[in-house]
């Protein structure tokens, strides 16, 4: 069911430093992690591990992704002892049906992003009240007012408690819990999506970049602009 208006309440006032923990004590059973296995990912799914390993985490798997990307979710889930770590999926049948050739991303990625992301996704959004995310303000312009706490048409929230991380920050706890990296970071990736999708970012350019370069698509959808 979705969160009563009294949990929310709580949820806004919980400390950014302590929002992480308490939510997971305090919901168990009604929060799931949604995660990309990208550049930053290794941060927040090592603090969600040091509470609670067994949190269901949910990865989409596009079938799209870069080789890289899939070593590096099978790793670094063994590394932190992650022990629910579930793959989404489109259906073999609707690719067939709306993306038999596999170019459906080369002329329309919205409708591509909505087949293997989106709409795999809703399927088990209704199983989870809270969706913790990896966003962050200092990702993109599209992403500056990110809240802390977000609540959701559908009465659920979606937490990000690295909202207000930055580089400096997420580097050093990269360093200190001596975390893996994607191996894609080495060569200039700094967003890390499906790989027809997402290039290495260029000097001066925001951290996502090189998501949908050149289009004016910022997000795949399954978060809105904030």
């Amino acid at each position: 069911m979705p969160l009563l208006q009294t949990e929310l309440d709580h949820l806004r006032q919980i400390p950014e430093e302590r929002v992480l923990k308490e939510t997971l004590g305090l919901l168990q059973g009604r929060v799931a992690v949604i995660s990309s296995f990208g550049a930053e990912t290794a941060v927040l799914l090592d603090l969600v591990a040091q509470i609670d390993p067994s949190v269901p985490v949910f990865f989409l798997d596009t079938k799209r992704h870069f080789p890289e990307t899939l070593e590096y979710r099978d790793r670094l889930a063994r590394r932190l002892g992650l022990s629910d770590v579930r793959s989404l999926a489109p259906t073999p049948k609707a690719l067939q049906d709306r993306d038999p050739q596999d170019q459906l991303a080369d002329f329309d990625p919205d409708a591509c992003c909505a087949l293997r992301k989106v709409e795999p996704l809703d399927l088990v959004l209704p199983d989870f009240d809270v969706w913790i995310t990896g966003r962050k303000r200092s990702q993109s312009a599209t992403r500056a007012a990110l809240p802390l706490v977000d609540p959701q048409p559908d009465g659920s929230v979606k937490l990000n408690p690295l909202a207000g991380w930055g580089p400096e920050k997420i580097e050093a706890q990269m360093q200190r819990r001596d975390l893996p990296r994607h191996p894609l970071v080495a060569k200039g990736y700094t967003s890390i999506g499906c790989a027809p999708c997402t290039r290495a970012v260029k000097d001066g350019e925001d951290g996502r970049a090189g998501r949908w370069a050149g289009l004016a698509k910022t997000e795949c959808g399954i978060h809105r602009p904030a």
